[in-house]
């Protein structure tokens, strides 16, 4: 009963898995590397998340190709080439660092890097609190300021 319990609870802490029944391999060398496959493989429609987990139709057309190509003896990488020529890539979570794919792997630094500059140059421009460096009162602004005391004593 605790066993049955824990292992409810097991499954119920796991991922959720988007592949569905009818389409798992019975060879199950064959199904983990589909699933090592589908979980480097983007959804084209969800774009954040792999195939392996998700619902589009789409990403359910790509795992049932995966798995035909290597019942159909494809390696690993004739698989990922074939995606790629498919869909560009950008169906791949890690693609490969070539003159195309520059804008990917260099795009995010080169945004914070002009967001920090545009920062700088912001906080630069800014203007600052002017610094009095005359502490002392004029002889008129102490005449005045003794008029204002006595006046303020009289009350």
């Amino acid at each position: 009963m605790i066993r049955a319990a824990a292992l409810a609870l097991a499954l119920l802490a796991s991922p959720a898995w988007a592949v569905e029944p009818d389409e798992i391999l019975d060879d199950p060398v064959l199904e983990e590397r589909a699933r090592a496959i589908s979980a480097n493989v983007r959804c084209v429609v969800c774009q954040n998340e792999p195939i392996d987990s998700s619902d589009a139709g789409v990403a359910r057309d790509l795992r049932i190709l995966i798995r035909e190509r290597l019942v159909a003896g494809d390696s690993d990488q004739e698989i990922f080439d074939f995606l790629v020529v498919r869909y560009g890539d950008f169906v791949l979570f890690k693609p490969p660092f070539k003159p195309s794919t520059y804008a990917l792997w260099f795009g995010p630094f080169i945004i914070l890097f002009i967001g920090g500059a545009a920062v700088a140059v912001s906080l630069a421009r800014r203007p600052r609190a002017p610094v009095k460096n005359d502490l002392q009162l004029s002889a008129e602004e102490e005449a005045d300021l003794a008029k204002l005391m006595k006046e303020d004593t009289s009350l």
